[in-house]
């Protein structure tokens, strides 16, 4: 990774005639929370941290404060907590004129939500990791709807009869992709300008969806490159008067979205791909095969962390392209866990049960600690499912909503083993929140249902 260098920055501002810089935090929900701040505020900043809010980790994706939160809340008074600039990070923003852009996160003694921080917690488990001998490399792809819309017009229409931004379903579709070239190639373009390099972007089946697939990199960049794709995006689109939308499922007559995770451990000093056995029948190692034991058995324990909306779980329903089952499979699409053995450097696990609305530091973080479970514990794997994984019962299914899976979390010993109780706390704590805010509500289909009839 390449060393920050003070000198060429202040180089850079000036003769560029920049005077601000936007830093960012990763809230619970993956929503980044950041400021712009100017250049002599950001070099004292970098060398001593900085004092933020820790309503960030107080309130919901709506800006509602949590009742139930012990780290921060109204018995605290909201103070600043110290985050900490993350030089490393470093990049400019293409499409606001260049502006310097760095993530931090609050990991340091200093601060009271180190704890609660995803992205210090994934930092952890990354170290939790490489004390074992291995180096994580992963990456994300996500699929999404856009619509030509703004956050005005989706108000105004009720977020009922959106016009997408491409019609019907036409999944891989060149003359799509052809007839938005300058939309594709903004994506394409300014995304590597900002270090968020895309090796694949098309059209997936559904009104306007697109589908994009980041290359891989160590965890917490991966992590880092996927929390900024989709703010990148909604800030790109929104030029092209394009409103992009990462919920896991928009409609119960359409596909879902997913965020699959892929995944791999290599071997620092040999440079080799430790998933990979060349002498297999499969090609799969005995250390993978640890991995994905340690993902199956952990899952219902740690689902929120990959699913953690309501929305999710309008995704994971049978025959949507997203797992029910506790499953693994070669190259098969209809199970938790897809093994691609495909060579000593493509060797890899996509975990196919996140959707596009996750926060990526906590996916990333819940598949590698489980993993890395599975090897520790040494777990056999379970037979490799051929078929369909939707049939697949004997191993076990996930749980069915987010209030079951956020109970198997609280009260379950290998969460707090491999997370820690104050995090598994607060987090479940949010989970239960989104729930329940989720149940005072009457819904359109409730009218439906029971106005005239009942």
């Amino acid at each position: 990774m390449k060393k920050f260098d003070i000198q060429s920055f202040l180089d850079y501002v000036e003769e560029n005639g920049i005077s601000r810089v936007r830093v960012s935090v990763c809230d619970i929900d993956g929503v980044l929370r950041g400021k712009f701040i100017s250049v002599d505020k950001f070099l004292g900043a970098a060398e001593k941290g900085f004092g933020f809010c820790d309503v960030v980790f107080g309130w919901d994706s709506s800006d509602i404060a949590y009742d139930n939160s012990k780290v921060t809340g109204w018995h605290t008074g909201y103070p600043d907590s110290k985050a900490v600039i993350d030089l490393s990070t470093y990049r400019n923003i293409p499409w606001l004129d260049g502006t310097p852009f760095f993530i931090a996160d609050f990991d340091t003694d200093g601060s009271t939500m180190k704890s609660v921080c995803p992205r210090t917690l994934l930092k952890n488990i990354e170290i939790r990791a490489e004390n074992m001998g291995f180096i994580p490399y992963f990456s994300q792809e996500f699929e999404w709807f856009n619509f030509k819309e703004n956050p005005d017009s989706i108000v105004e229409k009720g977020y009922k009869n959106l016009t997408p931004f491409t019609p019907g379903m036409f999944g891989y579709s060149i003359v799509r992709a052809s007839q938005n070239d300058e939309f594709f190639r903004a994506l394409f373009d300014d995304l590597s300008d900002f270090n968020i390099p895309v090796e694949g972007l098309h059209t997936e089946t559904g009104p306007g969806v697109l589908e994009a697939a980041i290359t891989y990199d160590r965890v917490l960049v991966s992590a880092d490159r996927a929390a900024l794709f989709k703010t990148s995006v909604k800030e790109i689109a929104a030029q092209f008067g394009v409103m992009p939308t990462f919920m896991a499922k928009i409609s119960e007559n359409l596909p879902g979205c997913s965020g699959h995770v892929h995944q791999s451990l290599w071997d620092e000093y040999n440079k080799t791909n430790l998933f990979w056995d060349k002498n297999a029948s499969d090609g799969i190692s005995n250390l993978m095969k640890n991995y994905m034991a340690g993902q199956l058995y952990c899952l219902p324990h740690i689902l929120p962390m990959l699913a953690p909306t309501i929305n999710s779980y309008k995704r994971l329903v049978e025959g949507a392209w997203a797992p029910t089952t506790l499953t693994w499979g070669l190259d098969n699409r209809t199970t938790a866990l897809r093994a691609l053995p495909v060579d000593s450097k493509a060797c890899r696990l996509e975990t196919r049960v996140p959707g596009s609305d996750v926060n990526s530091y906590l996916a990333m973080a819940a598949c590698l600690a489980a993993g890395l479970y599975g090897i520790k514990n040494n777990l056999p794997l379970q037979p490799a499912t051929t078929g369909n994984g939707y049939k697949e019962l004997a191993y076990g299914k996930l749980p069915a909503d987010l209030w079951e899976a956020t109970q198997n979390m609280k009260n379950s010993e290998i969460a707090h083993e491999l997370f820690g109780s104050e995090f598994v706390n607060h987090f479940t704590g949010t989970r239960e929140w989104e729930w329940n805010q989720y149940t005072k509500v009457v819904t359109d289909w409730e009218y439906k249902r029971y106005f005239e009839i009942i």
